[in-house]
């Protein structure tokens, strides 16, 4: 103590005050203001997924009084999302929003399950997957597979998707010859091979152009995305059938190295705050898909129901073999179970 001889007595103790409560914070920069980078792909301000983002900053902000900022990008950062798990993984974002199918380009093929088309036959059956059983399995596969660069905080939907096209499908048959934008490769892939149709990879920023100018005939999506992005409006996308053949899932996922660095408080506040957002994001694409769809008839589309089960049988034996590929057999037959 002999170079503090000269030091005011009361600032040796405001020293001290200082020193100790950094000991006892673990001197981490976490019990300072925290910044979550978020983001999503969707550059509409009125998408479900901007809803969910949106509440998540709200809930985070409010209930740590301001320590924890959160930064929301529609599309600003990324409008694809093999760029938005690319940045969680550099770091560059913090949590973001993507489907099974862009997951399992990370190695995780076990997501890919999520993606079967014709998986559920229901909202309901949807619901009670991501949320029970099957949902806990798949969150703690991810975190282990990707040794904590993803962290699931909760399951997302991306509403029910349908196909729209330049003209109606009555049978799977119309399908035949059909360019449609959707995901070329997996599952998804290989069931619109199987229904005649040619799958063409576009990227959703460049869709509207892709139909207006016949480089797709057709895509498929659920109301709120497309009929928000106009598609509905251009000569190839006027023509809705309500094939029902995702109820979709998304994964929210966080930065598993970053929230562990976190302190338990701040940890508590991000759950919450991802648990708010899983419910307004849900809630917002209920509603919107009714305001989407009677908008989109309102503007001119034209919209059938077609015969699911002819889909459905085509799909099975894909589903089969594609479980047995990446070694979900008991996970699919779990969810086939709870219809």
């Amino acid at each position: 103590m002999t170079g503090l001889k000269n030091v005011p007595l009361i600032l040796i103790m405001i020293a001290l005050a200082i020193l100790t409560a950094c000991s006892e914070n673990g001197g981490d920069e976490d019990e300072g203001t925290i910044k979550i980078i978020s983001a999503h792909n969707q550059t509409s301000p009125d998408s479900p997924y901007q809803v969910g983002l949106l509440e998540f900053k709200k809930i985070a902000e409010e209930e740590s009084n301001g320590s924890i900022e959160v930064e929301v990008h529609a599309g600003t950062i990324g409008t694809e999302e093999s760029e938005l798990v690319e940045k969680l993984q550099l770091g560059a974002a913090d949590m973001v929003l993507v489907s099974p199918g862009f997951m399992t380009q990370t190695g995780i093929k076990e997501v890919d399950l999520f993606s079967f088309p014709y998986l559920f036959s229901s909202y309901e059956q949807w619901e009670s997957t991501v949320d029970g059983d099957p949902g806990e399995k798949m969150s703690e596969l991810i975190n282990e597979k990707s040794n904590n660069s993803f962290k699931l905080l909760g399951y997302w939907s991306a509403g029910v998707r349908h196909y729209y096209g330049k003209k109606p499908i009555e049978t799977i048959d119309d399908l035949k010859g059909v360019s449609i934008r959707t995901q070329t490769s997996g599952v998804v892939g290989d069931f619109w091979k199987k229904t005649g149709a040619i799958p063409s990879s576009i990227s959703w920023g460049e869709l509207y152009q892709g139909l207006q100018q016949d480089v797709v005939d057709a895509s498929e999506n659920s109301y709120p995305y497309f009929v928000q992005e106009n598609h509905h409006t251009t000569k190839n996308g006027k023509y809705i059938t309500e094939t029902a053949h995702d109820y979709t899932t998304r994964f929210l996922l966080f930065n598993g190295d970053k929230f562990d660095a976190y302190s338990k408080e701040h940890q508590e506040i991000i759950l919450k705050a991802a648990e708010a957002s899983v419910k307004a994001e849900r809630e917002a694409v209920d509603k919107q898909d009714e305001e989407y769809k009677q908008k989109a008839i309102d503007e001119g589309a034209e919209v059938n129901e077609i015969d699911k089960e002819p889909f459905m049988e085509l799909v099975n034996p894909i589903q089969d073999q594609a479980a047995k590929d990446i070694g979900v057999e008991k996970l699919l037959q779990e969810i086939r179970d709870m219809e």
